[in-house]
């Protein structure tokens, strides 16, 4: 993700409470008591008693979503414009998963705007992204893992993971920032993250994201990136 501006800071922080109050109160609840996908503009180079708190604390608190997102971007022209990106994505994936079972192929993938549809739907969970989530379970269910390396805290790992699994995500593995990794520019913490994943013996074949920071470090041999109408989505 880019450096975030004044009110995209704001928006995030407040999407943070909401998820890290939904936690507070699940917990203290338990105390108590998964084939054809969509479009893609290429760079080449918990149990039932957790949902219904999480959802019922973020709704509460949740941005009412309508045809337009955080600054005015019209919700159908992004669908469209990521459906496209996937569209060029898709022969590239069909072809490199071919008989991908044994090989560790792996796909990497930013959350906010990428995944999930975060500026659209302040609410827990967040919808997926319906083209990013059918290339992803297309390309799990012919041998490659998905990863997804996002920016937001650790705070928020268990509803991050929990959230993505909820709308259909296959997850093999989810970074977060912890401590140290604040100390470092985004695109550095998820160069070295993707670095990381190939440590582990896996080949990614594609990266995923809206923002450049997803992108830029190498690590993958085709990069995809979905719009972020010059950072109007986070």
């Amino acid at each position: 993700m880019t450096a975030p501006i004044p009110a995209r800071r704001a928006a995030l922080a407040l999407a943070a409470t909401v998820l890290a109050t939904a936690a507070t109160a699940a917990t203290a609840t338990a105390a108590t008591a998964a084939d054809s996908p969509a479009a893609v503009t290429t760079n080449t180079t918990a149990s039932a008693s957790t949902n219904a708190n999480a959802s019922t604390i973020a709704g509460a608190a949740a941005h009412t979503s309508g045809t337009a997102g955080l600054k005015g971007v019209d919700y159908a022209t992004w669908q469209r414009d990521v459906q496209a990106v996937i569209d060029q994505a898709l022969p590239y994936v069909k072809d490199r998963t071919a008989n991908a079972h044994g090989r560790k192929q792996a796909i990497v993938l930013d959350i906010d705007n990428s995944s999930l549809e975060t500026d659209f739907h302040w609410t827990y969970p967040t919808p997926a992204i319906k083209p990013v989530l059918d290339l992803t379970r297309y390309a799990n269910a012919r041998g490659a893992a998905i990863f997804f390396v996002t920016a937001r805290p650790g705070i928020l790992d268990g509803l991050t993971e929990h959230n993505l699994r909820n709308v259909g995500y296959p997850v093999s593995g989810l970074y977060v920032r912890h401590l140290p990794d604040l100390f470092h520019e985004v695109s550095t913490y998820k160069t070295a993250k993707r670095a990381e994943i190939e440590n582990n013996g896996y080949t990614i074949i594609a990266n995923i994201g809206n923002n450049n920071s997803d992108l830029v470090g190498g690590h993958a041999e085709r990069t995809f990136k979905l719009p972020d109408y010059d950072g109007k989505l986070s």
